[in-house]
């Protein structure tokens, strides 16, 4: 009102005094309103960083995708659980060729080239195919080991490795119906020596969704929920070790390598306790908390391209079949016992996620196949390239035990101000019964609160020390108010493109 009636005044002095006077009166008015704020940046989407492509699948190729493996001269080989082997030359190009290899085998889970031979873990053994004649079909097939029993069941599927460092393969065989091993070693993993020979090598499997290795040479294996299994985890495999089913057990008497069976498990007990009852027990290394990074856990493979899919070289990428996802692990070795933390990545494949591998330009091929559990991706199978954009997503990179807490580290510098505010975080920690019963409930629930949050001078890592960390326990840590700070392509403002991670603690720093 008071401003209506001086506007009034000046408008009836009029002349040039007037007109300036009301131009000072405007002007002061707009100085004294207070600027407004900056429109926040607007959050990316993984699409922005990682790109899904298609790959065009021949109708006579009904490619239910279980293994992949990179070959020479650019081609990648494809399985497929019916039985077949395609190989697709320049798979990338604009019209890549597709041949069919080899048919006729019993669902292809496990792909490896070695000395011209393509070697194919199928469900009873390991074969080796060869093209002689140069016309893109294989006419030459050998069995290189078969040293376990398969009965016919649906459940038996086997899955083999790459070549280690030794020139072994690495087969785990599911068990019998998914609960117990009717045939000699289901439920086991295996070594297929260079020589043929076959070597019992871990007991405790249960139901296996892939296998691989990280930067180091280390075997790491996906398996799924169900008896001694409260969720879907990453494990690793070590030869003499128990892997936490009992179904097999009956096999060491056919494995004297292996030296004495472990103590049974107990019924309704926690990983934490067991660990300290069984020698030869491993504990998961990542426990993928069930429905929220899916419910079957299946390929595994290392970014070991030295920055070409973006900024997490030397990290484990693990799909789930269930949900058609691809998470991320950043994983560490605390008292000589593997653990770490997974992560969302990308979401949004065509078919149930399965095979997973790497091509020499850096890009990851993900096979799909959705028969027998059904996925969110509705295709019956799909055969997808994720390639990296290039564009630096703002990310938590690794997350770290401490003796008190985490060490976040950051694939951008943080903006100090939300960084050091313990209100930018929330956590808590939960585990799973280690029980005969099929999979288990959330227990053990309790908060982990933020005592203090210390960035570094370079706002790349977070030091956060935090109450009631607790051994055997799954910690999960929200991270919805940490911000960017304005480095390079990054504006300042951004939120994390995934705010939350889940930390397996099998053992605190000391």
């Amino acid at each position: 009102m008071v401003i209506f009636k001086m506007r009034c005044v000046a408008m009836r002095r009029g002349g040039a005094f007037g007109v300036c006077g009301l131009l000072a009166l405007l002007l002061a008015i707009v100085a004294a309103v207070p600027a407004c704020a900056a429109e926040p940046p607007k959050k990316p989407t993984e699409a922005d960083f990682y790109k899904i492509e298609q790959l065009k699948i021949p109708p006579s190729a009904f490619l239910e995708v279980g293994a992949l493996e990179w070959l020479p001269d650019n081609k990648i080989a494809v399985a497929s659980r019916r039985g077949e082997i395609w190989i697709v030359s320049d798979p990338a190009g604009s019209e890549p060729t597709w041949t069919r290899f080899a048919h006729g085998l019993h669902e292809v889970l496990g792909l490896a080239w070695k000395d011209g031979w393509l070697y194919a873990t199928q469900r009873p053994e390991v074969s080796r195919l060869k093209d002689t004649d140069g016309d893109g079909e294989a006419d030459e097939i050998e069995t290189v080991a078969d040293g376990w029993g398969v009965s016919g069941d649906y459940h038996e599927y086997a899955f083999g490795s790459k070549f280690d460092a030794e020139g072994n393969l690495w087969i785990v065989l599911c068990l019998t119906g998914s609960f117990s091993s009717e045939v000699p070693f289901r439920g086991w993993a295996m070594r297929v020596t260079p020589d043929g020979r076959t070597i019992p090598t871990t007991s405790g499997v249960r139901s296996p969704g892939g296998i691989g290795f990280d930067g180091a040479g280390k075997v790491l294996y996906t398996d799924n929920q169900g008896p001694w299994n409260g969720s879907c985890a990453l494990k690793e495999l070590r030869p003499g070790e128990f892997v936490g089913h009992p179904g097999g057990f009956k096999w060491y008497d056919l494995a004297p390598e292996m030296g004495p069976k472990p103590t049974e498990p107990k019924s309704g007990s926690r990983w934490a306790e067991e660990m300290k009852r069984i020698p030869e027990y491993r504990p998961a290394v990542v426990v993928f908390p069930y429905d929220l990074m899916g419910k079957s856990a299946a390929g595994v493979v290392c970014d070991t391209g030295g920055g070409k899919f973006g900024p997490f070289a030397g990290q484990v990428f693990v799909t789930d079949q269930s949900h058609s996802v691809l998470m991320r692990c950043s994983l560490e070795t605390i008292d000589g016992i593997m653990q770490g933390a997974c992560f969302p990545f990308r979401e949004g494949f065509g078919s149930g996620s399965l095979a997973v591998q790497f091509a020499p330009d850096g890009s990851l091929y993900i096979g799909g196949t959705n028969r027998g559990w059904g996925s969110r991706g509705g295709g019956d199978y799909a055969l997808e390239r994720l390639v990296y954009t290039g564009k630096l997503p703002f990310e938590i990179r690794a997350m770290k035990a401490l003796p008190d807490g985490f060490e976040l580290e950051f694939t951008s510098p943080v903006e100090k101000a939300t960084a050091i505010d313990v209100k930018s975080y929330a956590a808590r920690g939960f585990t799973y019964i280690f029980q005969a019963d099929y999979g288990s409930p959330v227990v053990d629930e309790a908060p982990c609160p933020i005592v203090a949050a210390t960035p570094s001078a370079d706002g790349l890592r977070v030091r956060l020390v935090m109450d009631n960390l607790r051994e055997g326990v799954i910690h999960e840590l929200k991270c919805p108010g940490v911000r960017s700070a304005a480095s390079g392509e990054i504006p300042a403002g951004l939120p994390l493109l995934h705010d939350t991670g889940w930390y397996t603690l099998n053992r605190r720093p000391k």
